[in-house]
Order: C-alpha cells, then structure tokens, then sequence
C-alpha cells in the first residue's frame, strides 16, 4: 500500500494553542485529529472524550492531539469562535483544536474536503513522517485505538534503530518482521 502525505490543516486559527499549527511542525511525532461538531452527538458522547483519554495517556513527545471543528451543518449555531470557546472550557477539552476553513462556496470546510471525510466525528492519524495512516468515520474502541497508535511509536522506533545502525531491536534473530529460530 502507498502512503500519501497527510494533507495541510487549512484552518481560520487556533484554539488552546499560542500559535498556529502545521503538520510539518509535528514531524516526528504521532498525530491524532479528532475532526469534530459542537451539535454531534458522537462527537460529543464518543469522539472527544476518547481524543482526551488519548492526550491523557500518550507523552506529548510521542503523540500529539489535536481537535479539528469542522462545521457543515447549523453554522449559525456552532459557527462563532465565541461558542467553540464556550464549548472548550465547559467541556474541559485542553489540546489544541483548530477551525476549519470555510469553503467559501457553503457545504464542507477545506480541511474536511481535503481529507474526503464522510461527516463527524472522524479520526485521522498521521505518522511520524507525516503519512496519512488511519481514517475512521463515526465511534472506535479504546484498546484498537491504542493498539494502532502504538504500533505507529514501534514503527518509529524501529526505523530509529535502523537509521543508528542497529537492525536488532528485539534480539540475535529479530527485525522489524518477526523472530526467527536460530539457524
């Protein structure tokens, strides 16, 4: 399977941030993107809170998460920056949530086009050379989420060993591809 890059973050600004985010900043990191609508049930009884749990488990030095408020529907409801804010404190959310783009042209926001997302709440991971891994519409479990973050860390991991020289991470006749008997 061929891995594109993850597409740019086209956003109006950035919440529980100091300053802007790009993808490019993050390289070297996992990404998690909890694309998001303050109005989706989902969203809020599922996506959120796992996106939380995820920024409570994970160190901020191996994943980073973001919240992605991606409106394309009640823009007059969920549209202000004010609201989302209001959203934020009321609903604890701490990690770094950017707004979507508008298209300008009405429908889906530019970030939410470029992804090809179904509707919300949508999860994206982004690996640590910024490749688009994962995208799931709609609720995930906890333990397979988990499991596909931390295969994403063991990638790296083993690709770090491999850059240093070191082929053997797991021992003698061990690589990135299993165990094998001894000879």
């Amino acid at each position: 399977m061929k891995l594109r890059d993850a597409p740019p973050l086209e956003t109006l600004c950035w919440l529980n941030s100091r300053s802007d985010i790009t993808l490019e900043q993050l390289r070297g990191k996992v990404v998690m993107i909890e694309a998001f609508q303050m109005l989706c049930p989902g969203c809020v009884s599922h996506g959120l809170p796992q996106a939380m749990r995820v920024a409570e488990t994970f160190s901020p030095d191996d994943v980073v998460v973001l919240g992605l408020h991606t409106v394309f529907e009640h823009h007059e409801a969920q549209g202000t920056r004010a609201a989302l804010e209001a959203f934020l404190h009321e609903y604890r959310v701490k990690f770094p949530v950017g707004i979507d783009q508008p298209s300008g042209k009405g429908g889906a926001p530019r970030t939410m086009t470029a992804y090809r997302m179904q509707g919300t709440p949508t999860q994206i991971l982004i690996d640590r050379q910024g490749k688009l891994r994962k995208q799931h519409f709609g609720a995930e479990d906890d333990l397979a989420l988990g499991a596909q973050i931390m295969s994403l860390l063991r990638e790296g991991d083993i690709e770090a060993a491999h850059a240093a020289g070191k082929t053997n991470t797991q021992g003698e006749n061990c690589d990135e591809n299993g165990c094998r008997l001894e000879p």
